[in-house]
């Protein structure tokens, strides 16, 4: 008996140990481990979700809301507190299947997981149902989803908003930063009931930061405008896409970025052709055409080495490193003047402008292609980000040292082949060549609408550089006007208004190679009174698959539809004698 009790003893003695041990272990060494798991058990965190900005538009002066949230409400299950059977029946009972994004069995295949996003996207009185059936584990999550008050409208622009909550393309992927804040969090100490109790210092919240709202420097009216204008312009040449901008030259401010077809942002699931999300005058790099004479004639200007009267000697085609480069219009033989060259858009003219500017009338030299690659890329941005707030490319100019700076190439480079450039590109160029010589950096958001509803308008920029003299400017823009008017004659414009531009007709690249089936047609150009300086510059481009687009029969008819409409939104008056 004294041998049984002293063993029994023994053994207590052990499993004291024992249990001090663990106690020990529970309390000291592995005390920060269990407390977590009691607060697993007792504390739910929950996200505070930020209110992602709202776009607006401007309005004239005054911005108006074309991007804006509406409230819906996502269903959050708890696994490891939720009834299975129950909770699935219930929920199934009031809510539409379609708004669910997950199956039951995968919501509950993990027991311990506190965290499961179960439906999405439900109406207030979906969410009112839900919270009525007061089950345990089940919670409701307030969310926005975007909402476009003017449907198909600048969809490319502005982009859309996916099921998570992430910008994607335009203003919306570009901007997503500062239109999405900083959610908050909410930490709350429960009872073994799940009822949130007030007292504990567990308890925490941190409040959400909402989104910015940005204000575009778009104007609602001139992007309407726009977008008919280019709608008229692919009907009358049964084009399938079309992309035009509009542009404040005297500050970069862009009032309008059109493309067609468009889309519904509330259903780009739906979208079948990704083509329509791509925002092409900023995106989309491609050769642009004889438009770039307008740049190839300005830097000869500006070097001092010709004028509109300076004369040369058109064969119709000039040879270069063996390639016989040939004028699309073929008449004009003989002595013609640089400001005939750019009337009738004749290749030999820009070419023999490269020539002037490396100071020999006979062949392209290192010095011709030094000089344009300074003005091409140093000073009107090509090949460069422009530093316009959305998604941009980059574009391709070769520089004069590179293995194929070929004096074809460079040759090309004056019409507007062998370099990629944006619309966004071509048209910051185009107005400084037009606005007295300074480059603005395009901007796109015109400010900001404060949590207060007051509009914090962005002071304008300053030029980042001069790219011509002003001389040269009220030249190039004389040689605009007359290239307008030039042989045609059409008196498209009304009296009292000084409209310049320039056309462009560039061969689509397919395999590698240029193609004389697809072409696409380009316009650019600038309107003002009389003795003023440009206030409007309008850049159009319509293509097709498989389809013969010209600058004149196709592009320039948007323009002048597009034209004359600025002139009557920006009210300007009628001065002196065309």
């Amino acid at each position: 008996m004294k041998d049984r009790a002293k063993s029994l003893k023994i053994i207590l003695m052990a499993l004291v140990a024992l249990i001090l041990v663990r106690l020990f272990f529970i309390q000291i060494v592995e005390h920060d481990a269990w407390v977590a798991r009691a607060e697993e058990e007792h504390i739910v965190q929950s996200t505070i979700k930020a209110e992602r900005g709202e776009i607006y538009m401007m309005d004239g002066e005054d911005p108006v809301v074309e991007v804006m949230n509406r409230k819906v409400w996502s269903i959050i299950i708890d696994p490891m507190l939720a009834d299975t059977d129950k909770t699935r029946n219930e929920v199934s009972r009031v809510l539409p299947n379609e708004r669910m994004v997950a199956k039951w069995d995968e919501i509950f295949a993990d027991k311990t997981r506190r965290y499961y996003v179960a439906a999405r996207n439900l109406t207030k009185p979906e969410a009112d149902q839900v919270r009525e059936l007061s089950l345990d584990g089940v919670y409701l999550q307030r969310n926005n989803v975007r909402a476009y008050a003017e449907g198909e409208m600048a969809s490319s622009l502005l982009g859309f908003v996916n099921a998570d909550g992430e910008g994607q393309y335009g203003v919306e992927g570009a901007l997503n930063e500062d239109l999405s804040g900083e959610d908050g969090i909410l930490k709350t100490v429960t009872d073994v009931n799940n009822v949130a109790l007030s007292i504990g210092d567990e308890n925490v919240r941190i409040p959400a930061k909402n989104g910015k709202n940005v204000v575009l420097s778009i104007d609602r009216n001139i992007q309407h405008a726009m977008e008919k204008v280019l709608k008229n312009g692919m009907e009358r040449s049964h084009a399938g896409h079309a992309a035009g901008l509009v542009m404040n030259p005297q500050n970069g401010e862009v009032w309008a970025l059109a493309n067609l077809p468009t889309y519904d942002a509330t259903k780009y699931a739906e979208v079948e052709d990704a083509s329509v999300f791509i925002n092409f005058p900023l995106e989309y790099a491609y050769e642009p055409g004889s438009m770039c004479k307008t740049f190839s004639f300005a830097s000869a200007i500006d070097q001092g080495k010709m004028t509109p009267q300076t004369t040369f000697t058109n064969n119709g085609f000039i040879m270069v490193d063996n390639w016989k480069i040939e004028n699309a219009y073929k008449g004009l033989i003989g002595t013609v003047s640089m400001q005939q060259g750019l009337d009738y858009s004749l290749n030999t003219s820009s070419m023999t402008a490269l020539m002037m500017l490396g100071g020999d009338m006979t062949s392209i030299n290192q010095r011709g292609k030094d000089l344009l690659y300074e003005y091409y890329h140093d000073r009107f941005g090509f090949g460069d980000y422009t530093g316009i707030e959305l998604y941009e490319s980059k574009g391709n100019i070769t520089a004069p040292d590179a293995a194929d700076a070929y004096n074809s190439r460079y040759a090309n480079m004056t019409f507007g082949q062998g370099i990629d450039l944006t619309m966004i590109q071509v048209a910051s160029a185009f107005s400084s060549v037009v606005n007295g010589g300074m480059y603005y950096r395009p901007t796109v958001v015109a400010g900001e609408v404060k949590s207060n509803g007051e509009f914090d308008y962005y002071d304008s920029p300053e030029a980042l550089r001069q790219t011509v003299s002003a001389q040269t400017s009220d030249t190039m823009r004389q040689m605009l006007y007359g290239t307008r008017l030039g042989r045609r004659n059409l008196g498209i414009d009304k009296a009292g208004y000084y409209i310049g531009g320039k056309t462009g007709t560039s061969q689509a690249i397919i395999d590698g190679a240029y193609s004389f089936a697809e072409t696409t047609g380009n316009y650019i150009g600038f309107g003002s009174s009389v003795g003023e300086l440009p206030e409007y510059v309008i850049m159009v481009k319509i293509w097709g698959e498989g389809l013969k687009m010209e600058g004149e029969k196709d592009a320039m008819p948007i323009f002048d539809e597009m034209s004359a409409y600025m002139i009557d939104y920006l009210k300007l008056k009628p001065g002196g004698n065309n």
